[in-house]
């Protein structure tokens, strides 16, 4: 067998590879696309889109966006679909980024999306043995060659699945958390979520809210002329907030805020939509979300810096009326995102654990990626430590006093 490294300093050189190697032990019969072109992988694509997304940022639709709104070189584009007896069982986009002389091929979407997970087949991957998923693993790493680190991003790890079909890949880190709303209708969510205290503190708000005038609250899609104001609006409401945390506004760019107006109106099988609520016709809370088949991924949220509002917690009530709403209208998951809040707290009654995995793929990406993972695995440890993350906290609000 022989494999075609990719050079990734001169990928438009290199546009499609086929190699095939045969599973030890196995009548299986691998091969792996490599191009850096997504169109030239779109059936295939498509093909394990159909089994559901863990994350918006495995949708076609949505990584084509990113690489054009963000101008994305050919050369820094790399797709790798591998087939198991001619079907796709595994599709990973990565893009190349460069930190001094070191070349990470990292999943597009960074830290804007939940999760950076290849978009697998998983129900042939969980029936293959230990060795034919290590060798296929290891089969598609030698497509890897150019850079010096494969990192993929916050890796959900199921607890129901028997076979941990990512084990293989690499070295791994714990990474974070991801917590998700999964129920079949709102009665059966209000009923387990739902405690009286709860519902007290949320008949409180209520009342609160209800008295400061006309509140009303819509589900609106992200494609209709309205849809680029609010997503606006919700830009601003989170800059004030992000100011107020001390923490930096990742939505500065406008090339970046111009990607959530666009990535709401996709046309295909990744829709956006947006939950507006309004007192006496001001959009006082928003949530941004993205639908693909039954899930619904929330991706930014946010609510007015009013303090006399805030005492009415519009962002709490807005969420209480989002549930009242998806699992009655044929929506089955809720996704929240990464890390713990009092609203995840209180809604969300799925918690997985997130992995960060690490190929490294010469000395300089075995000495970084070592580096990278004790950092990572120091800032999980800080994060799910009541004590270290109240003194975490104090440092930062210290630092931003002397700022």
């Amino acid at each position: 067998m022989s494999i075609e490294a990719l050079n990734i300093d001169n990928r438009d050189l290199f546009v499609k590879s086929f190699t095939s190697r045969d599973i030890e032990n196995s009548n299986l019969s691998m091969s792996v696309i490599v191009t850096n072109d997504i169109t030239e992988v779109k059936t295939h694509w498509r093909t394990l889109e159909a089994f559901g997304l863990e994350s918006p940022g495995q949708s076609f639709e949505f990584i084509r966006l990113w690489i054009k709104n963000n101008k994305i070189e050919k050369r820094d584009q790399s797709f790798f679909v591998v087939l198991l007896d001619g079907a796709p069982i595994i599709a990973i986009a990565f893009e190349v980024d460069r930190y001094l002389k070191v070349k990470v091929l990292v999943p597009f979407g960074g830290y804007h999306v939940g999760s950076g997970a290849p978009l697998v087949d998983y129900e042939r991957m969980a029936k293959l043995s230990n060795n034919e998923r290590r060798e296929l693993w290891a089969t598609l790493e030698d497509c890897f060659k150019g850079a010096d680190i494969a990192f993929f991003r916050f890796v959900p790890k199921y607890d129901d699945l028997k076979i941990d079909i990512f084990e293989e890949i690499g070295i791994s880190v714990p990474a974070d958390y991801l917590y998700r709303a999964q129920f079949d209708s709102w009665g059966s969510c209000d009923e387990l979520q739902r405690s009286r205290t709860r519902r007290k503190h949320d008949k409180q708000h209520s009342k609160k809210l209800n008295a400061m005038g006309d509140i009303s609250f819509e589900e609106i899609s992200a494609k209709l002329p309205e849809a680029k104001n609010i997503i606006d609006i919700m830009f601003e409401q989170r800059a004030k907030r992000f100011a107020i945390q001390g923490i930096d506004d990742p939505f500065t760019m406008e090339k970046r805020r111009e990607f959530y107006r666009k990535a709401g109106s996709l046309e295909g099988d990744l829709s956006g939509v947006l939950h507006v609520l309004r007192l006496n016709g001001e959009i006082i809370a928003i949530r941004y979300n993205l639908v693909h088949q039954n899930r619904m991924f929330c991706l930014i949220s946010s609510m007015i810096d009013d303090e006399k509002i805030q005492t009415a917690a519009p962002g709490k009530q807005c969420l209480l009326n989002v549930m009242q709403s998806v699992f009655d209208n044929d929506i089955a998951m809720y996704d929240m995102g990464a890390g713990l809040t009092d609203e995840k707290r209180h809604w969300c009654n799925k918690k997985i654990p997130l992995v960060h995995y690490y190929v490294p793929l010469t000395m300089l990406g075995h000495v970084v990626s070592f580096v990278h993972r004790y950092k990572k695995l120091a800032r999980f440890k800080i994060k799910n430590n009541a004590k270290l993350i109240v003194f975490a906290k104090k440092i930062r609000s210290l630092i931003r006093k002397i700022k």
